[in-house]
């Protein structure tokens, strides 16, 4: 056959085809159950009409955003795609014409397809000349959908291949979707999905990224750059020294077009053309070390493990991730900003990020477990190298390095490595507790000397027995310190040859029973084999100085259990938690039992206001152990020092009816260090802390018993 005679078989061909095409996109949109003429055009409409109607659209990933409690201040924002659909009413129109001016000149006047188009760009393409897609706004919208309603891999190139099959379903569902949406929602939900380049997606990311701006405060310029790099975020990207030229002629092509469509007047598209083109981004930080406020990082991993132990989120740590980071959820912490400035800034006085040393603080809200504190001397963020190697012998031989003055272990709330820290006799409060719950009174007297014979036995380290026996034998932190004392003046005084002999008059397990109501969580292997049976717990004769492990966020919530009134809340980060659609979530919301009852809580409170060196209200507490605590805050308060052996920790507790904050001194990365923790250091940085919590406010007294 001549090559002229295939030429013109080939081109009518394509017209063939075309005209099947065109009679099968009007006959469907017009008439969707009526048989086309002809074999061939008949057997095309049923397979046409034969595809489904209607795509699965899935919801694009959408950003998370965490706020303080104030529901204002912005803590961190979370994401796979940094993304957030906005409604039309917050997209400029100068963006609504750009992307048209661009993509679809004829998107108000057709159907979902251009059948006009699509028989000159098939024509075009066959035939050799520079390709052309075709496409409505409409079917690339139908595209960006599929790809983001793929369950697989597979699923996600189907429907974004160049195929005769991929358009004809997109031209059968963009027909459906023209009926079931108007144009309006249409370019809404486009310019929702986009892709921008530079990490943003949607039109929201696109402004934000490249503009910092809100996208219904767009120019024509901006508007028409952004419309510019849909087609290829990559090619036309202004930040990159091959992409800037690209970028610059698309959209001042994009201001033409607008012109030419009447969108805007000349003397407008002239000057938008004369706009200079940004060659930077303003890409927002991601997840918890990207936090401005690096001192609010702790809180917000804090939040994150949280999250990842919801089972509300998802059965598994990847789909909660997945949540958490495309869920589009909005989250209101119990974060209190002046509460967590305040402390940051008390620690800051005391001690330097640089210190070996760290001061942790926790804080929380009696009656709901709001977390409200979090702080210490760390910069949330990884070792960018400039952390030392680390105090502890063994691990610095082997090259690890310190968790200062960068860390992203959580050194204040426990996890992964950091199972606690020893915080002495805080402690003392969950015998305390016990012995009133088994009817002994406040006033209960044990005659005690420097030290004391126990009938324990010595359950770790032999140096603690009393000569020539192996039975445990406690002493005083003075030898001056003996006589006959009760709870207030034992406590106050910490004395610990009162509270051990109080512990075997109540029994070892029914204070570990305490501890553990009120929330105590024990991470150590060794700590949960010296309570693992009843039998055991019974002759941990040392527990109630406290030698097990805890951080200050357990002990401040154990502490804020008494100012409940005897109500256990177990701590959340967590005000609200709102979903993309709307909907308010019960998750994270306060979870309390009734730990102990509210006279026992009272009554402790009561002997735990003379440590602090407040009064109490039933007795007298003849001495304190930090009355500078009161002093300062001048708000009726309670508390406990502690203190370990060799001083390797420092603690205290001071709570108000309000809040709760607890502070250890330790060194993170090894327990058995020979520094000596400082009172002088973490004792003001706490009872600050609360005092400026509370200035401003007036004084709460604590209820008595009966009442």
């Amino acid at each position: 056959m001549a090559s002229k005679d295939r030429s013109l078989l080939g081109k009518a061909g394509l017209l063939l085809m075309c005209g099947f095409l065109t009679a099968v996109v009007v006959s469907a949109a017009s008439f969707p159950a009526v048989a086309l003429g002809g074999l061939v055009a008949k057997a095309g409409a049923e397979e046409f009409a034969s595809l489904p109607s209607t795509i699965v659209e899935q919801a694009a990933p959408q950003v998370t955003r965490v706020f303080a409690a104030d529901g204002k201040t912005q803590l961190a924002v979370l994401y796979d795609e940094f993304r957030s659909d906005v409604p039309n009413s917050q997209i400029s129109v100068n963006m609504q014409n750009a992307i048209v001016a661009a993509e679809d000149h004829k998107f108000y006047e057709h159907n979902g397809v251009d059948v006009k188009g699509i028989a000159r760009a098939f024509v075009n393409n066959s035939q050799g000349g520079s390709q052309q897609g075709a496409s409505t706004l409409t079917m690339q919208y139908v595209r960006m959908a599929q790809a983001y309603g793929a369950k697989t891999a597979q699923e996600a190139i189907d429907a974004t291949k160049d195929s005769p099959e991929r358009k004809i379903a997109e031209m059968k569902y963009a027909l459906q979707i023209e009926k079931d949406l108007n144009k309006k929602e249409i370019l809404t939900r486009y310019l929702n999905l986009a892709p921008f380049g530079n990490g943003a997606y949607g039109i929201y990311a696109g402004a934000q990224v490249y503009f910092k701006k809100s996208p219904k405060n767009l120019t024509i310029a901006e508007s028409a750059l952004l419309a510019g790099m849909v087609k290829a975020p990559t090619a036309f990207d202004p930040t990159t020294k091959t992409g800037y030229p690209q970028a610059l002629d698309r959209r001042n092509y994009i201001i033409d077009n607008m012109v030419g469509l009447g969108q805007i007047t000349k003397a407008e598209g002239e000057a938008a053309k004369k706009t200079k083109l940004s060659r930077t981004t303003n890409r927002p930080g991601n997840g918890c070390t990207s936090v401005s406020t690096n001192s609010w990082g702790f809180f917000c991993d804090y939040f994150y493990r949280w999250w990842m132990e919801q089972k509300d989120f998802g059965d598994n740590a990847y789909d909660r991730e997945r949540q958490l980071k495309s869920g589009g959820y909005t989250v209101v912490t119990s974060m209190d900003v002046k509460a967590q400035n305040a402390a940051r800034h008390e620690i800051n006085r005391k001690i330097k990020d640089d210190n070996k040393n760290a001061v942790v603080i926790a804080g929380t809200e009696p009656g709901t477990g709001h977390v409200k504190v979090l702080a210490t001397n760390r910069k949330f963020k990884l070792d960018d190298g400039s952390n030392p190697l680390s105090s502890n012998p063994a691990a610095r031989k082997a090259g690890a390095r310190a968790s200062y003055p960068n860390t992203t272990n959580p050194i204040i709330t426990g996890g992964g490595d950091i199972a606690g820290y020893q915080a002495g006799s805080v402690f003392k409060m969950f015998t305390m507790v016990a012995a009133l719950e088994n009817g002994y009174e406040l006033d209960h007297p044990i005659t005690s000397d420097s030290t004391y014979k126990s009938s324990y036995p010595v359950a770790f380290n032999s140096d603690a027995a009393c000569p020539g026996t192996s039975f445990y034998c406690p002493s005083n932190s003075s030898p001056n310190t003996k006589g006959t004392f009760n709870m207030w003046t034992g406590f106050g005084k910490s004395v610990n040859t009162y509270f051990v002999p109080l512990q075997e008059q109540v029994g070892a397990e029914k204070v570990i029973d305490v501890s553990k109501r009120f929330g105590m969580v024990y991470r150590s292997s060794s700590d949960r084999d010296l309570m693992k049976t009843e039998a055991a717990a019974h002759e941990f004769g040392a527990f109630t100085l406290g030698v097990t492990t805890s951080t200050p966020l357990d002990i401040a919530n154990a502490y804020a259990t008494l100012a409940g009134d005897g109500k256990y809340c177990a701590p959340t980060p967590i005000k609200q938690i709102t979903a993309s659609n709307g909907k308010k979530l019960k998750t994270g919301q306060p979870n309390c039992v009734q730990a102990t009852t509210p006279d026992v809580a009272r009554k402790t409170i009561d002997a735990a206001r003379c440590p602090v060196g407040d009064r109490a209200q039933l007795g007298n507490c003849n001495g304190s152990t930090e009355a500078n605590a009161y002093r300062t805050i001048r708000h009726p308060i309670f508390g406990k020092t502690g203190t370990t052996d060799s001083d390797r920790t420092a603690s205290l507790v001071v709570g108000s009816s309000s809040l709760v904050v607890a502070g250890y001194m330790v060194n993170p990365d090894w327990a058995n260090h020979t520094d000596r923790m400082r009172h002088d250091i973490v004792n003001p940085v706490t009872y600050r802390t609360l005092a400026d919590y509370l200035d401003g406010t007036d004084p709460v007294e604590f209820k008595k018993p009966g009442e």
